[in-house]
């Protein structure tokens, strides 16, 4: 039986995630310019910080109290247990505390609080909340995307030619997954404008969802990392996918945007696509 939310529960819960995203993004400035303790989880390159935990918990503390019969995902609640992901039909509320880790100790500010509230395991609400630049990205199911309270429109772009395209390369320091995406790195440069990369999948998205970059692809990331963004990303009029170019699937670890469903598929086909397993 799917689980309805009331229109007056959907703004509740839009208050409430733009409250504790305030709140995230407070820790995070007062952290940002001061010497930073700093962990790895898979490889060298995967970071984790002191911040990055406590922000998790100061809000999975904040909303528990609030919703204790919700679901709650969070970045560094997975890395501590280890358990496998479970995405209900149940209210979830899911975070990544900073997305851009590795921006955020090397003093870079596109530095992300990024939560994504799902129903029956649709994204229902979007806040990204870049703090140190003070970008409040923001979205509800049906209700457009917005930043800093100006509606947004992506790009319209049709032509990868005139495109420019995001992409990262991510964590994994495995050579076969460092050498497919380099391959796709220089498909990239060759067939469009240019590249960009941010180092934040939720950034990335909400780059797609203002127009401030026409496309995006990634492989690797998690849940947590794109559920906000993506649903901003369409909001705000862009394609949503799996790079395949089959429906997005939240827990497959990868996804893609783009302004049209013509620049969609022209990325879609340009691309190697990588299987990183399923959270």
């Amino acid at each position: 039986m799917p689980v309805e939310v009331l229109d007056h529960q959907l703004r509740e819960y839009y208050t409430v995630a733009l409250e504790v995203a305030r709140k995230a993004g407070e820790v995070i400035k007062d952290a940002f310019k001061k010497e930073k303790t700093i962990d790895t989880k898979s490889s060298a390159a995967d970071l984790v910080t002191v911040t990055d935990q406590a922000v998790e918990k100061m809000a999975f503390a904040f909303l528990k109290e609030k919703y204790p019969s919700h679901k709650f995902i969070g970045e560094e609640t997975t890395a501590e247990t280890g358990e496998k992901l479970q995405l209900t039909d149940d209210p979830t509320w899911i975070i990544d505390p900073i997305d851009g880790t590795t921006n955020f100790v090397h003093s870079i500010p596109e530095v992300c609080f990024s939560l994504g509230i799902t129903v029956n395991k649709e994204p229902i609400i979007g806040v990204v909340y870049l703090p140190v630049l003070d970008q409040m990205y923001t979205a509800q199911k049906g209700q457009g995307a917005f930043l800093n309270g100006e509606k947004l429109k992506s790009s319209g772009q049709t032509d990868l030619k005139k495109a420019v395209v995001i992409c990262e390369g991510g964590s994994s320091r495995d050579p076969d997954i460092v050498e497919k995406k380099l391959t796709n790195i220089h498909r990239l440069v060759t067939a469009s404008h240019g590249i960009r990369s941010y180092g934040s999948a939720a950034a990335n998205l909400c780059r797609v969802a203002q127009g401030a970059g026409d496309a995006y692809a990634e492989y690797g990331i998690h849940i947590w990392d794109f559920v906000a963004g993506m649903l901003i990303a369409s909001e705000a009029g862009a394609v949503v996918k799996d790079p395949s170019g089959s429906e997005v699937d939240l827990m497959s670890r990868r996804v893609l945007a783009a302004a049209t469903p013509s620049l969609a598929t022209q990325l879609s086909d340009l691309l190697i696509h990588l299987d990183m397993g399923r959270d």
